[in-house]
Protein backbone atom coordinates (compact mmCIF):
# COMPACT_ATOMS: atom_id res chain seq x y z
CA UNK A 1 0.00 0.00 0.00
CA UNK A 2 1.27 3.33 -0.97
CA UNK A 3 1.37 6.33 1.06
CA UNK A 4 -1.48 8.57 -0.44
CA UNK A 5 -4.12 5.04 0.19
CA UNK A 6 -2.50 5.10 3.48
CA UNK A 7 -3.46 8.80 4.42
CA UNK A 8 -6.89 7.49 2.40
CA UNK A 9 -7.84 4.97 4.25
CA UNK A 10 -6.86 6.89 7.94
CA UNK A 11 -8.73 9.63 6.91
CA UNK A 12 -11.78 7.27 6.44
CA UNK A 13 -11.21 5.86 9.85
CA UNK A 14 -11.20 9.59 11.50
CA UNK A 15 -13.77 10.47 9.46
CA UNK A 16 -16.07 7.30 10.50
CA UNK A 17 -14.91 7.77 14.43
CA UNK A 18 -15.75 11.49 14.53
CA UNK A 19 -19.08 10.67 12.82
CA UNK A 20 -19.88 8.09 15.48
CA UNK A 21 -18.90 10.33 18.84
CA UNK A 22 -20.54 13.51 17.44
CA UNK A 23 -24.22 13.65 16.64
CA UNK A 24 -25.89 14.98 13.32
CA UNK A 25 -27.61 17.81 13.68
CA UNK A 26 -31.14 15.88 12.68
CA UNK A 27 -30.11 13.72 15.66
CA UNK A 28 -29.38 16.95 17.68
CA UNK A 29 -32.59 18.32 17.19
CA UNK A 30 -34.79 15.61 17.80
CA UNK A 31 -32.94 14.93 20.87
CA UNK A 32 -34.75 15.61 24.74
CA UNK A 33 -31.40 17.63 25.51
CA UNK A 34 -28.89 20.86 24.32
CA UNK A 35 -26.27 22.50 25.88
CA UNK A 36 -24.99 25.93 27.58
CA UNK A 37 -22.90 26.38 30.26
CA UNK A 38 -22.67 23.76 32.40
CA UNK A 39 -23.16 21.12 29.47
CA UNK A 40 -25.99 19.39 28.90
CA UNK A 41 -29.22 20.80 29.74
CA UNK A 42 -32.95 19.05 29.12
CA UNK A 43 -34.89 21.41 26.67
CA UNK A 44 -37.89 20.81 28.67
CA UNK A 45 -36.03 22.69 31.36
CA UNK A 46 -34.83 24.92 29.20
CA UNK A 47 -38.77 25.41 27.87
CA UNK A 48 -40.33 25.73 31.50
CA UNK A 49 -37.59 28.75 31.74
CA UNK A 50 -38.68 30.74 29.14
CA UNK A 51 -35.85 29.32 26.91
CA UNK A 52 -33.11 31.19 29.20
CA UNK A 53 -30.36 29.04 31.31
CA UNK A 54 -31.11 29.28 34.76
CA UNK A 55 -27.36 29.37 35.51
CA UNK A 56 -25.84 31.75 33.09
CA UNK A 57 -29.28 33.49 31.60
CA UNK A 58 -28.51 33.12 28.45
CA UNK A 59 -31.55 33.81 26.50
CA UNK A 60 -31.46 31.26 23.99
CA UNK A 61 -32.26 31.71 20.23
CA UNK A 62 -36.63 30.67 19.55
CA UNK A 63 -38.93 30.93 17.16
CA UNK A 64 -41.35 33.43 16.40
CA UNK A 65 -44.26 31.67 17.83
CA UNK A 66 -42.26 30.48 20.77
CA UNK A 67 -42.11 34.03 21.40
CA UNK A 68 -45.94 35.47 20.66
CA UNK A 69 -46.91 32.36 23.49
CA UNK A 70 -44.53 34.20 25.86
CA UNK A 71 -46.27 37.55 25.03
CA UNK A 72 -49.66 36.43 24.53
CA UNK A 73 -49.76 33.25 26.12
CA UNK A 74 -50.34 29.71 24.35
CA UNK A 75 -51.75 30.17 21.12
CA UNK A 76 -53.35 33.47 22.01
CA UNK A 77 -53.19 35.49 19.35
CA UNK A 78 -53.65 35.45 15.30
CA UNK A 79 -51.65 34.67 12.59
CA UNK A 80 -52.25 36.58 10.01
CA UNK A 81 -51.38 35.33 6.25
CA UNK A 82 -48.67 37.95 4.36
CA UNK A 83 -48.15 38.00 0.53
CA UNK A 84 -45.46 35.60 -0.89
CA UNK A 85 -43.61 36.82 -4.16
CA UNK A 86 -42.29 34.60 -6.61
CA UNK A 87 -39.66 32.23 -5.18
CA UNK A 88 -36.71 32.93 -7.32
CA UNK A 89 -36.89 35.87 -9.93
CA UNK A 90 -33.32 35.68 -10.47
CA UNK A 91 -32.91 31.96 -10.81
CA UNK A 92 -30.39 31.91 -8.42
CA UNK A 93 -28.01 28.33 -8.28
CA UNK A 94 -24.95 28.07 -6.61
CA UNK A 95 -23.88 24.99 -4.59
CA UNK A 96 -27.65 24.12 -4.52
CA UNK A 97 -30.71 26.27 -6.08
CA UNK A 98 -32.18 28.91 -4.62
CA UNK A 99 -35.27 27.39 -4.69
CA UNK A 100 -34.29 23.95 -3.02
CA UNK A 101 -33.08 25.96 0.16
CA UNK A 102 -36.72 27.58 0.47
CA UNK A 103 -38.13 24.25 0.28
CA UNK A 104 -35.74 22.94 2.95
CA UNK A 105 -36.50 25.93 5.48
CA UNK A 106 -39.73 25.38 5.27
CA UNK A 107 -39.92 22.07 5.63
CA UNK A 108 -37.76 22.67 8.99
CA UNK A 109 -39.84 25.79 10.64
CA UNK A 110 -42.97 25.09 9.47
CA UNK A 111 -43.49 28.77 8.01
CA UNK A 112 -43.62 30.57 4.48
CA UNK A 113 -40.80 33.49 5.35
CA UNK A 114 -38.45 34.13 7.73
CA UNK A 115 -40.96 36.49 9.28
CA UNK A 116 -44.30 36.05 11.02
CA UNK A 117 -47.04 38.73 12.06
CA UNK A 118 -49.76 37.84 14.31
CA UNK A 119 -51.73 40.26 16.04
CA UNK A 120 -53.17 40.04 19.65
CA UNK A 121 -53.72 41.78 22.98
CA UNK A 122 -51.11 42.71 25.63
CA UNK A 123 -52.23 44.26 28.66
CA UNK A 124 -55.60 45.10 27.05
CA UNK A 125 -54.47 46.86 24.43
CA UNK A 126 -54.70 45.33 20.29
CA UNK A 127 -51.35 45.50 19.15
CA UNK A 128 -49.79 44.22 15.83
CA UNK A 129 -46.36 42.22 16.36
CA UNK A 130 -43.69 40.75 14.08
CA UNK A 131 -40.47 38.73 14.37
CA UNK A 132 -38.05 36.92 12.45
CA UNK A 133 -36.96 33.29 12.67
CA UNK A 134 -33.02 32.84 12.27
CA UNK A 135 -33.96 28.92 11.51
CA UNK A 136 -35.10 30.18 8.27
CA UNK A 137 -31.70 30.45 6.63
CA UNK A 138 -30.25 32.46 9.24
CA UNK A 139 -32.91 34.82 9.64
CA UNK A 140 -32.13 36.70 6.27
CA UNK A 141 -34.12 39.42 4.52
CA UNK A 142 -35.87 38.78 0.82
CA UNK A 143 -38.85 40.19 -0.91
CA UNK A 144 -41.32 37.71 0.74
CA UNK A 145 -39.61 39.27 4.44
CA UNK A 146 -40.22 42.66 3.23
CA UNK A 147 -43.65 42.39 2.04
CA UNK A 148 -44.37 40.47 5.57
CA UNK A 149 -42.90 43.30 7.29
CA UNK A 150 -44.71 46.37 4.96
CA UNK A 151 -47.93 44.11 5.77
CA UNK A 152 -47.20 44.07 9.38
CA UNK A 153 -47.08 48.03 9.01
CA UNK A 154 -50.29 48.33 7.27
CA UNK A 155 -52.55 46.25 9.67
CA UNK A 156 -50.76 48.35 12.58
CA UNK A 157 -52.10 51.43 10.49
CA UNK A 158 -55.52 50.28 9.44
CA UNK A 159 -56.72 48.89 12.99
CA UNK A 160 -54.75 51.85 15.17
CA UNK A 161 -52.37 49.46 17.05
CA UNK A 162 -48.93 49.74 18.14
CA UNK A 163 -46.00 47.81 15.79
CA UNK A 164 -43.99 45.38 18.05
CA UNK A 165 -41.13 43.72 15.79
CA UNK A 166 -38.45 41.41 17.26
CA UNK A 167 -35.64 41.01 14.40
CA UNK A 168 -32.98 38.95 14.04
CA UNK A 169 -30.56 37.94 11.25
CA UNK A 170 -27.34 38.28 9.10
CA UNK A 171 -29.28 40.88 6.98
CA UNK A 172 -30.59 40.78 3.34
CA UNK A 173 -30.37 37.74 1.32
CA UNK A 174 -27.72 37.41 -0.88
CA UNK A 175 -29.54 35.01 -3.30
CA UNK A 176 -31.82 37.71 -4.10
CA UNK A 177 -29.23 40.46 -4.18
CA UNK A 178 -30.60 43.60 -5.53
CA UNK A 179 -34.28 42.69 -5.00
CA UNK A 180 -33.16 41.81 -1.49
CA UNK A 181 -31.30 45.19 -0.45
CA UNK A 182 -34.46 47.09 -1.83
CA UNK A 183 -35.89 45.83 0.98
CA UNK A 184 -33.70 47.92 3.21
CA UNK A 185 -35.81 51.14 1.77
CA UNK A 186 -38.95 49.45 1.74
CA UNK A 187 -39.06 48.73 5.39
CA UNK A 188 -37.80 52.02 6.14
CA UNK A 189 -40.38 54.05 4.12
CA UNK A 190 -43.41 52.21 5.72
CA UNK A 191 -42.06 52.59 9.04
CA UNK A 192 -42.34 56.07 8.34
CA UNK A 193 -45.23 55.84 7.16
CA UNK A 194 -46.67 54.38 10.47
CA UNK A 195 -44.75 57.30 12.57
CA UNK A 196 -46.66 59.80 10.32
CA UNK A 197 -50.21 57.95 11.83
CA UNK A 198 -48.61 58.63 15.19
CA UNK A 199 -48.37 55.02 16.16
CA UNK A 200 -45.90 53.63 18.46
CA UNK A 201 -42.69 51.58 16.94
CA UNK A 202 -40.98 49.08 19.38
CA UNK A 203 -38.41 46.99 18.51
CA UNK A 204 -36.56 43.91 20.67
CA UNK A 205 -33.54 43.34 19.41
CA UNK A 206 -32.77 39.33 19.64
CA UNK A 207 -29.65 37.99 18.91
CA UNK A 208 -28.11 37.84 16.49
CA UNK A 209 -30.04 41.26 14.82
CA UNK A 210 -26.65 42.35 12.08
CA UNK A 211 -26.19 43.85 8.63
CA UNK A 212 -29.05 45.38 6.32
CA UNK A 213 -31.32 44.35 9.26
CA UNK A 214 -29.89 46.82 11.49
CA UNK A 215 -29.28 49.08 8.85
CA UNK A 216 -32.89 49.67 8.13
CA UNK A 217 -36.13 48.88 10.03
CA UNK A 218 -34.47 47.28 13.14
CA UNK A 219 -32.98 50.87 14.29
CA UNK A 220 -36.11 52.77 13.67
CA UNK A 221 -38.11 52.14 16.80
CA UNK A 222 -39.23 54.77 19.31
CA UNK A 223 -37.91 52.85 21.82
CA UNK A 224 -35.26 49.94 21.36
CA UNK A 225 -35.65 46.97 23.80
CA UNK A 226 -32.60 44.48 23.54
CA UNK A 227 -32.77 40.73 25.15
CA UNK A 228 -29.40 40.68 27.04
CA UNK A 229 -26.45 39.66 25.66
CA UNK A 230 -27.73 40.26 22.12
CA UNK A 231 -25.20 40.69 19.30
CA UNK A 232 -26.16 43.75 17.09
CA UNK A 233 -23.86 44.94 14.55
CA UNK A 234 -23.73 46.24 10.80
CA UNK A 235 -20.41 45.16 9.70
CA UNK A 236 -18.44 42.03 10.98
CA UNK A 237 -16.24 42.75 14.46
CA UNK A 238 -13.27 41.99 12.31
CA UNK A 239 -14.04 44.04 9.07
CA UNK A 240 -14.78 46.79 11.55
CA UNK A 241 -11.08 46.48 13.73
CA UNK A 242 -9.20 46.17 10.34
CA UNK A 243 -11.31 49.28 9.20
CA UNK A 244 -10.63 51.61 12.47
CA UNK A 245 -7.25 50.04 12.72
CA UNK A 246 -7.75 50.07 16.86
CA UNK A 247 -8.26 46.87 19.48
CA UNK A 248 -11.93 46.79 20.37
CA UNK A 249 -13.38 46.68 23.69
CA UNK A 250 -14.33 42.97 24.48
CA UNK A 251 -18.39 43.82 24.50
CA UNK A 252 -18.15 45.47 20.98
CA UNK A 253 -21.80 45.29 19.64
CA UNK A 254 -23.10 43.65 21.87
CA UNK A 255 -26.41 44.81 23.40
CA UNK A 256 -24.89 46.25 27.03
CA UNK A 257 -22.26 48.24 25.19
CA UNK A 258 -25.04 49.78 22.62
CA UNK A 259 -26.86 50.57 26.06
CA UNK A 260 -23.94 52.47 26.98
CA UNK A 261 -23.53 54.59 23.35
CA UNK A 262 -27.30 55.30 23.39
CA UNK A 263 -28.28 53.16 20.55
CA UNK A 264 -30.23 50.96 23.21
CA UNK A 265 -32.54 52.13 25.46
CA UNK A 266 -32.97 49.31 27.58
CA UNK A 267 -32.10 45.93 28.31
CA UNK A 268 -35.27 43.74 29.14
CA UNK A 269 -35.36 40.02 30.32
CA UNK A 270 -37.30 38.46 28.56
CA UNK A 271 -39.44 37.19 31.74
CA UNK A 272 -40.57 41.05 32.39
CA UNK A 273 -40.98 41.71 28.77
CA UNK A 274 -44.71 41.87 28.42
CA UNK A 275 -44.78 43.80 32.03
CA UNK A 276 -42.23 46.44 30.54
CA UNK A 277 -43.74 46.49 27.20
CA UNK A 278 -47.90 46.63 28.61
CA UNK A 279 -46.40 49.68 30.92
CA UNK A 280 -44.54 51.45 28.44
CA UNK A 281 -47.83 50.84 25.95
CA UNK A 282 -50.11 52.54 28.59
CA UNK A 283 -48.31 55.53 28.95
CA UNK A 284 -47.41 56.12 25.19
CA UNK A 285 -51.18 55.50 24.42
CA UNK A 286 -52.69 57.29 27.90
CA UNK A 287 -54.50 54.19 29.22
CA UNK A 288 -54.67 52.40 32.27
CA UNK A 289 -52.00 50.15 32.73
CA UNK A 290 -53.14 46.18 34.43
CA UNK A 291 -49.05 45.61 34.94
CA UNK A 292 -48.67 46.16 38.87
CA UNK A 293 -45.40 47.98 39.15
CA UNK A 294 -44.41 48.14 43.24
CA UNK A 295 -41.05 50.12 42.61
CA UNK A 296 -42.16 53.63 41.68
CA UNK A 297 -38.57 54.76 40.60
CA UNK A 298 -38.91 52.28 38.08
CA UNK A 299 -42.20 53.73 36.67
CA UNK A 300 -40.76 57.26 36.72
CA UNK A 301 -37.88 56.37 34.90
CA UNK A 302 -39.70 54.62 32.27
CA UNK A 303 -41.79 57.66 32.11
CA UNK A 304 -38.66 60.25 32.13
CA UNK A 305 -37.11 57.47 29.24
CA UNK A 306 -40.26 57.58 26.93
CA UNK A 307 -40.91 61.30 27.06
CA UNK A 308 -37.31 61.57 26.27
CA UNK A 309 -37.52 59.56 23.24
CA UNK A 310 -40.51 61.34 21.75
Amino acid sequence: MNWINKIKKLGESIKKNINKKFPTKLERDSSAWTSCCKGPILKKELEENLFVCPHCNKHHRISPKQRFDIIFGKDNYEILKTPIPNDDPLEWSDTKSYKDRLKDARKKTNQDCAVIIAKGILNRIEVTVGATNFDFIGGSNGAAETEAIIYGVQHAIDNNTPFIFWPCGGGQRMFESPIALAGMTKTTLAINELKKNHLPYLVCFTDPTAGGITASFAMLGDIQFSEPGALIAFAGRRVVQATVKEELPPDFQTAEFLLKHGFVDRIVERKNLVSEIGLLLSILLKKNSEVNIEDNEQTSKLSIQTREAS
